[in-house]
């Protein structure tokens, strides 16, 4: 069973924020006596980037909502205007039909 795309982008994004969560967990109990100097900056500079590509991805979901959001909203208008004309048309055969009677 494949996922779509939203899934996936929002999958990862769970993944990198559960990564970034744990990391700063981690970071401030565990491993607080045991990080020094260069592993103190690397560590936290991991955490750092897991959460901002955390939020890259979730404004790139965020672009996505809005694009088929759009999309979606167009097709309404696009589907209700054709409705809209086809029943002009029909109301006004119709009356063309009782005037020729």
């Amino acid at each position: 069973m494949g996922l779509d795309a939203t899934a996936r982008r929002r999958l990862f994004g769970g993944f990198l924020l559960g990564a970034a969560l744990t990391m700063l967990i981690c970071g401030q109990t565990v491993l607080e006596n045991h990080l020094r100097q260069v592993s103190f900056l690397i560590y936290w500079a991991i955490c750092f980037v897991l959460t901002g590509l955390a939020a890259i991805v979730a404004l790139r979901d965020l672009r996505a909502l809005q694009h088929r959001t759009r999309q979606q909203q167009k097709e309404l208008f696009d589907s209700t205007l054709k409705e809209i004309e086809k029943e002009a048309r029909d109301r006004n055969q119709s009356t063309d039909r009782r005037e020729k009677s």
